[in-house]
């Protein structure tokens, strides 16, 4: 544990919100390790291995995230790498198995009051990206511009595209992970009469929806949210398809 009055410690666990994070989850801190003058680009990967082997760094906690916000295109194929802790993934594959018949779809709405703030701030005019919205426009705007029902989907955009899908997909149930639940008796009543069932989480648990959303047989995610952007890397390094909330290139739901 990191003591402000330490010298040359990272003090990782000083102050809030960083001091209380730790804290929660039972994690202290054996010292503090300075890096520089390495990187976090590629080139420095061989640099690191060297320095750091696996073997006698078992674990490197670090005081910021050590890559560019929001993930580069450069550094996206690296999530193959990515594995689900035997907690996250036991629990993610019992709530597959007792609630979710397949096929079934994920999707993820990010609509709430705050999320509302974040699409003030779009470009419609297809020059400035807007947090991860290369993930379905890509990085140039190959496949689009940016619109406000793809930042914030209305309630009749999010029930119309997952009834095309469940049809198209023949979808036995629906996994929701969202922020809010102003759609949710909205979502409920167009499920029901399409005789499909339903599920989400009664606990906030992130890690625990991205886990069921990257096993989702499709899913449907918000072009901008780095949220989404994480089961869309999931999805993408194995090979399965993804959709986004008001968008369709060239007529396509699947990117």
């Amino acid at each position: 544990m990191f003591e402000s009055s330490e010298p040359n410690s990272c003090n990782a666990k000083e102050g809030n919100p960083f001091g209380p994070f730790w804290n929660a989850f039972g994690i202290d801190f054996d010292g503090s390790e300075f890096y520089g003058p390495l990187s976090y680009t590629e080139s420095d990967r061989s640099a690191w291995r060297s320095r750091y082997p696996a073997n006698d760094w078992p674990v490197l906690a670090f005081t910021g995230a050590p890559a560019n916000f929001p993930v580069s295109d450069e550094d996206a194929k690296l999530h193959k790498h990515l594995v689900w802790s035997d907690v996250i993934a036991s629990s993610a594959q019992a709530i597959i198995n007792n609630h979710l018949p397949k096929p079934f779809i994920g999707i993820h709405l990010r609509i709430g009051s705050d999320w509302s703030n974040v699409c003030k701030h779009l470009d419609l005019n297809g020059r400035t990206h807007l947090f991860a919205s290369r993930q379905c426009l890509g990085t140039k705007f190959e496949y689009g511009t940016l619109t406000e029902t793809m930042c914030m989907p209305d309630v009749d955009t999010v029930t119309r595209q997952l009834t095309k899908l469940i049809h198209r997909t023949k979808a036995k149930s629906v996994f929701l992970a969202r922020d809010s639940q102003r759609y949710d008796s909205d979502i409920a009543a167009t499920l029901k009469k399409l005789s499909v069932s339903y599920h989400w989480l009664t606990e906030n648990d992130p890690h625990l929806d991205l886990a069921i959303l990257g096993q989702s047989d499709h899913f449907i995610g918000n072009c901008i949210s780095t949220f989404s952007a994480f089961a869309t890397r999931e999805r993408r390094a194995k090979q399965l398809p993804v959709s986004f909330w008001g968008f369709n290139p060239s007529g396509k739901d699947e990117l």
